[in-house]
């Protein structure tokens, strides 16, 4: 095994990493990357991310469709919120996307000395895995949080997607031990274990219990979105 993987639990952490020459996984569960995830397995052309929302605001303008999210809510005047469920409507299709929400959009932005950017989901957990192991590269899931914050969502995804690579990357990240233990334990109740913590408690304000159960979901779409020259497309 001479390929090494790395968890970031924060990316207010990812100074720690070096990212350069490494693919870089990156992991918002509620909502942001299954979104995106899930728009491109629905057609969706491309989704470009911007930590900005006045930049991702402008996009209109050249005819892209303006996803944003502040705080969990659909940020006014934006054509889409951050429901897996919107991105699967079928005028959509073969459209163009600006997305900008409060945690993921950040993480990727943070992210811009990798090698190699992919969107990693519950939802598209055995494509990553496949991709990964053909990959020669080092791997840092980095885990998106909430506004610098560890999650419990997105630290299980990490834990799930390292367990499912352990064969083939090694490890000197205690993260990596943190986080696969976590997921052994909570993987036979995670829709329970998730609906207790702090990120799923503030979205239940919102009734998206629905979207909640969605992106817990594994192994629905067999995409892996990738970012080329600023936007992210399979």
């Amino acid at each position: 095994m001479n390929k090494s993987i790395y968890i970031c639990l924060s990316p207010d952490l990812v100074h720690l990493y070096d990212l350069k020459g490494k693919i870089v996984v990156i992991v918002d569960i509620l909502r942001a990357t299954s979104c995106i995830t899930t728009g491109l397995a629905h057609g969706v052309r491309s989704i470009t991310p911007y930590e900005s929302l006045e930049e991702c605001k402008s996009m209109k303008q050249k005819g892209y469709y303006i996803a944003g999210e502040r705080g969990g809510r659909k940020v006014n005047g934006f054509d889409i919120g951050n429901s897996p469920y919107s991105y699967m409507e079928p005028h959509l299709k073969d459209q163009k996307i600006a997305i900008t929400t409060t945690n993921g959009t950040r993480a990727i932005e943070k992210s811009n000395d990798a090698e190699k950017i992919i969107i990693g989901a519950f939802l598209n957990l055995s494509a990553v895995e496949n991709y990964l192991r053909l990959q020669e590269s080092d791997v840092v899931i980095l885990c998106a949080g909430w506004k610098g914050h560890i999650n419990l969502e997105d630290s299980l995804y990490a834990g799930a997607l390292a367990l499912t690579l352990e064969s083939e990357f090694h490890y000197t990240d205690d993260a990596v031990l943190v986080a696969k233990a976590l997921y052994k334990e909570m993987k036979g109740g995670m829709l329970h274990a998730i609906q207790n913590a702090s990120h799923a408690k503030r979205l239940k304000k919102f009734n998206v219990i629905k979207d909640i159960e969605f992106c817990l979901t594994h192994d629905r779409y067999d995409v892996v979105p990738v970012l080329k020259n600023g936007e992210i497309v399979i």
